[in-house]
């Protein structure tokens, strides 16, 4: 992958660790509005109810110029004689029925899409948390947690917008334009012509301009992604920002983002802008065609003033719609951006999950050998990251596993959890392939420690608990004593109760044994450490260490370890050197051999000069 300033990458913690998706070319936009009405199949026929009678209210109201040149010419009539009160009575209570209907059916019709559309958006947001759970690790080592998280927020509510204001507003805007054309025609053949010759220019216009304008819409919403995943970036890692003075290379790169985000907003808004002073200009440029041709036809007694009235009010009526159509064209642009990308989203590839798998091990039974058997694994199809991989761990057995950077050390224990699959090989949990357990399963099996805790908001007891049911605080607590972290819930006011939160103060060390109490309560019969002590000080170690021992007891246990010193008691060694096993035995007997184990561990006590 070439670089380019929308790559960055960050720990997993931090939230980066791929490309974010950046300016495209321009994709299908009825392709894209295609996917959300399918998508809105259960909701068809309250929009065609509320399409429908949005027509109704449309088609009524068309009828209402055509009263007002009649209320016209009575009144003109009546100013040299006498006025027929009756028949302005007549029109009137007409009017007000014609207005009264189109008000009501635009407010039924307002609250209903209202409805329909938040109804819409929540379910698209709850299938892009489902669909979260289902990808595979790789989506999200490629992907910007900025940039999906613009997906779930600004691209859904784009969607909601223009569903709620835009889809019925279109329709009921197509079919004032169709019936003012017919009621024109009807009323006046050559003040027709005249009204839609000269509104028509503006909207070619405006369809030339849409069809310049739609890639800026699908840069803004990309742009967007980007800025915000820069954004969530930095403050996930604001202290480092902080201690090494990035604050000016931070800012660069905002800066880069957000004028990116603000050029392709600019052009993408003013082409959308430009349509409404447009179709204003057509429909006053109407007004003045249609009085200029009125009083030509009225001067020859071909039509009365009252046509002229009500022709005035179909310029209005027929130019109105079409403003709306062009406003509406730039937002569904818009939508049809932000629906590329949810879909998109939505559509991505999952993992793969049998519904045969029949056969579940439980922890209970489980004796805790497991095998690996010529694995081969690589993070894409040119490179290999493992290779022809085997050993064999007896149950209970302490394992360590060891390297330098970029061995596969971390990548073994992803496919053990079945983060990744093997391409190659099989890896055997009492003689039973992972393959023919669910990864639910498997994950079950297993307890992680890992170097960067992980704790949520909430309470002590809940951190600990976490997903594990009918877990009485005797159990907890007696946990907390054998581990060591007793004392530091009984110096919290609240105990167990105790509020965990982002901007505590809470030491490494205490955060590791709230993840190792969490571990205990979970009583796998498999555990991983990877780096478990290695942000924690010397004498915290201890304290954890002690902790870990007790967790291991009875546990088939693997251990990514850099500080050697840690696993000298371990059952066996696996030294591990671009994919491979390099060496195995234990500590003793790899030193006797004085190859890779033996450089390695004397590194760590040699002085530098």
């Amino acid at each position: 992958m070439k670089n380019n300033p929308n790559q960055i990458r960050i720990s997993r913690k931090g939230g980066m660790r791929g490309r974010v998706s950046s300016g495209e070319k321009p994709k299908n936009l009825p392709a894209a509005l295609k996917k959300i009405f399918n998508y809105g199949k259960k909701y068809q026929r309250t929009v065609i109810f509320c399409t429908l009678l949005s027509i109704i209210g449309s088609i009524i109201s068309i009828f209402a110029p055509n009263q007002i040149s009649n209320l016209t010419d009575v009144i003109s009539a009546g100013l040299t004689t006498k006025i027929n009160f009756y028949e302005v009575k007549k029109i009137v209570i007409i009017l007000f029925l014609i207005y009264l209907i189109a008000s009501g059916t635009t407010l039924i019709v307002g609250l209903t899409m209202t409805t329909v559309s938040n109804k819409f958006s929540k379910n698209l947001r709850d299938d892009i948390s489902s669909k979260i759970n289902k990808l595979p690790l790789k989506y999200f080592d490629n992907h910007s947690y900025g940039d999906i998280l613009s997906r779930i927020t600004n691209d859904v509510d784009a969607i909601n917008q223009v569903l709620q204001n835009n889809i019925v507003s279109l329709i009921n805007a197509i079919a004032l334009v169709l019936g003012s054309i017919i009621m024109m025609v009807y009323t006046n053949l050559i003040l027709a012509i005249t009204t839609i010759l000269s509104t028509i220019i503006g909207f070619i216009l405006i369809v030339f301009i849409l069809g310049k304008s739609q890639r800026y819409f699908i840069e803004r919403q990309n742009a967007l992604g980007d800025l915000n995943g820069h954004i969530e970036e930095m403050y996930s890692n604001h202290t480092i920002v902080k201690v090494y003075n990035g604050k000016q290379s931070s800012n660069k790169k905002f800066d880069f983002y957000n004028e990116k985000e603000y050029k392709a907003n600019l052009k993408s808004q003013f082409l959308s802008g430009i349509m409404q002073p447009i179709m204003i200009f057509s429909g006053d440029f109407s007004y003045v065609a249609v009085c200029i041709v009125g009083a030509v036809l009225a001067s020859q007694n071909i039509i009365t003033f009252g046509v002229i009235m009500a022709f005035i009010l179909y310029v209005r009526i027929f130019s109105g719609p079409l403003r709306q159509i062009a406003m509406s064209l730039g937002q569904l642009q818009s939508a049809g951006a932000a629906s590329e990308r949810v879909f998109e989203f939505l559509e991505e590839e999952e993992l793969f999950i049998s519904k045969n798998k029949k056969r579940t091990l439980k922890a209970k039974d489980v004796k805790g050998n497991i095998e690996f058997k010529n694995v081969n694994f690589g993070y894409n199809s040119k490179k290999l990251v493992i290779q022809d991989f085997s050993v064999k761990v007896k149950a209970g057995q302490k394992v360590a596993i060891v390297g330098p950077t970029g061995a596969g050390k971390t990548t073994l224990v992803n496919l053990l959890m079945r983060f990744y699959d093997i391409e190659e090989g099989d890896i055997l949990i009492d003689g039973i392939s992972i393959r023919d357990l669910t990864r639910e399963n498997v994950r079950d099996l297993f307890i992680m420690v890992l170097q960067d805790t992980w704790l949520f908001e909430g309470t002590i007891r809940e951190n600990i608990v976490y997903n594990n049911k009918n877990i009485s605080d005797a159990k907890i607590k007696d946990i907390c004593t054998k581990i060591g972290l007793d004392h530091f819930i009984k110096t919290q006011s609240n105990g167990l109760d105790h509020q965990i939160i982002d901007s505590e103060s809470i030491s490494a060390g205490q955060k590791q044994l709230i993840t190792i109490a969490r571990g205990m309560i979970a009583n796998a019969p498999f555990l991983i450490l990877d780096e478990a002590t290695s942000n924690v000080d010397t004498r915290t170690e201890v304290l954890v260490q002690q902790a870990m021992d007790k967790l291991m007891k009875g546990r088939t246990t693997f251990v990514i370890a850099h500080r050697l010193s840690t696993i000298k008691n371990a059952n066996l060694i696996l030294v591990m050197k671009d994919g491979n096993i390099v060496e195995k035995g234990t500590h003793a007997n790899l030193l006797k051999i004085n190859g890779h184990y033996a450089e390695l561990y004397n590194s760590q006590f040699s002085k530098i000069d």
